[in-house]
């Protein structure tokens, strides 16, 4: 159980009570204790108990995972979306009273999680209405599990006018409730309807997409587009995320709900992970199927290699993350040639990149210098975002932006949401996108884009072809 007494308990509010300044009603207190294991996801099925918003985070060689409820404090930006939210986050951090033994660890004690739109200028539609242009929860409790320890926070609010003894019962209460976790299970998720969005269309908007290439308007654009899936019952987002965690080694799997709806994924791509100063993003572009033996697999593997098409979408993004990453780290080391990246469905390029990140610079300002990256624009950015704007058939809204946390030790980490959908009770929309370059083919095109949506089809109840 929760490794704190009461006594020690009540000595910890009353040091946070005496902190309430005379102009202050209360005070955000963080407490963060260490706590027996178990399984992350019985954490997040219990944790509908509260009838909250919840959300869910494990790190591609699950060493490290996040489970929250609730939302202490909302960091909602939207004009400057990187600067206020680093601005809104240092606010809550002056304003809170954080004891954490354990701050050591990675994304223990007080953390903000979430992320926010594509594009601030694109329209917004009816789909995304739930979703901010930038949205991240300190959560009311949170659940980590880090390198096989696990650790429970809870953050709330120390009122002046409650006693120690009534604020004590709260926390007691909340967070051993939470830490009970729940059970999950159920029938498989089934689809009742599979449309897919304007198929024709879209490849029309590829084919003319090449030709901004061939006419030197733009390097690369990317294309995204949508399928609409329907279920015979309102889909359970635990089970989502147990199937994704079977079927989806080496990606981050994700899960962020905003009112309801929930935006979950399973990505292979990090933008950049911060530990103290230390530095590592990923440059992953270049797109090829797994092959049904080894041999195969290993002949699509060496082509990938050896494409001119995905090389040079590659490039673009080793060239545009180097520029970014020079301008806020020293010490970069950037390898000359890709490596594969294999997932269940397909295998990508792989670059990546170390850094220690200067002194007067955060996680935010690499966020807002990397994104969006070619992989998931195209160059040179403003005109392909442009092109997309105006042609694409779908509002991306959190689709290909980043998605992460931050804790209070100077650790953090972001992923780019691709492999993704948004569930929205008995429903849901997939997204997937591809590097549209002036020889592209937009069956081909269209045919990487089905590959790409396979690993979310699959745990919705679709085939896996």
């Amino acid at each position: 159980m929760i490794d704190i007494q009461m006594k020690e308990l009540e000595e910890k509010i009353a040091a946070v009570k005496n902190s309430i300044g005379p102009n202050e009603s209360s005070k955000l207190f963080s407490l963060t204790k260490k706590i027996e294991n178990k399984d992350p996801l019985l954490i997040f099925e219990g944790a509908k108990q509260f009838v909250k918003d919840r959300f869910y985070w494990m790190n591609p060689n699950r060493t490290l995972a996040i489970t929250g409820v609730g939302s202490v404090q909302t960091l909602i930006a939207e004009e400057n979306r990187f600067q206020e939210t680093e601005d809104l986050w240092k606010q809550a951090l002056e304003h809170t009273w954080i004891d954490n033994p354990y701050s050591t660890v990675p994304a223990t004690g007080f953390v903000a999680f979430g992320g926010m739109d594509f594009d601030p200028l694109e329209v917004k539609t009816e789909l995304w209405k739930k979703f901010e242009l930038s949205k991240f929860y300190i959560p009311e409790l949170m659940w980590t599990t880090y390198q096989s320890h696990s650790y429970v926070t809870v953050n709330i609010l120390i009122h002046k006018e409650e006693t120690i003894e009534e604020a004590a019962t709260r926390i007691r209460k909340n967070t051993e409730q939470f830490a009970a976790g729940k059970s999950f299970g159920g029938q498989p998720i089934r689809i009742r309807k599979n449309q897919v969005i304007a198929p024709e269309k879209w490849k029309e908007t590829v084919k003319e997409a090449t030709k901004e290439m061939k006419e030197k308007r733009a390097e690369k654009i990317v294309l995204a587009r949508e399928v609409r899936l329907t279920f015979t019952e309102e889909v359970n987002i635990t089970q989502v995320l147990e199937e994704l965690h079977h079927t989806q080694a080496n990606s981050y799997i994700f899960a962020f709900e905003s009112e309801g709806d929930c935006f979950i994924g399973a990505t292979p791509e990090r933008m950049v992970k911060v530990e103290k100063n230390q530095l590592l993003s990923t440059c992953l572009a270049g797109t090829a199927p797994r092959g049904k033996t080894k041999a195969e697999d290993e002949q699509i593997g060496y082509e990938l290699l050896h494409d001119k098409k995905n090389r040079d979408e590659h490039e673009f993004v080793v060239k545009m993350i180097k520029e970014a990453i020079l301008k806020t780290c020293t010490d970069v080391n950037i390898p000359s040639k890709p490596v594969l990246h294999p997932l269940k469905n397909l295998q990508h390029l792989y670059t990546p990149v170390t850094g220690r990140l200067k002194e007067s610079y955060s996680i935010f300002d690499v966020i807002k210098d990397l994104h969006p990256t070619p992989a998931l624009g195209g160059t040179p950015t403003e005109e392909s975002l442009a092109y997309i704007r105006e042609h694409e058939l779908l509002d991306r809204g959190w689709y290909g932006a980043p998605i992460g946390w931050i804790d209070s030790n100077q650790n953090g980490e972001f992923a780019v949401a691709i492999r993704c959908g948004l569930i929205q009770a008995d429903a849901a929309s997939l997204f997937a996108g591809c590097g549209v370059l002036a020889d592209s083919d937009p069956e081909m095109e269209f045919e990487e884009t089905r590959i790409k949506m396979l690993p979310m089809l699959h745990v919705l109840g679709g085939k896996q072809e």
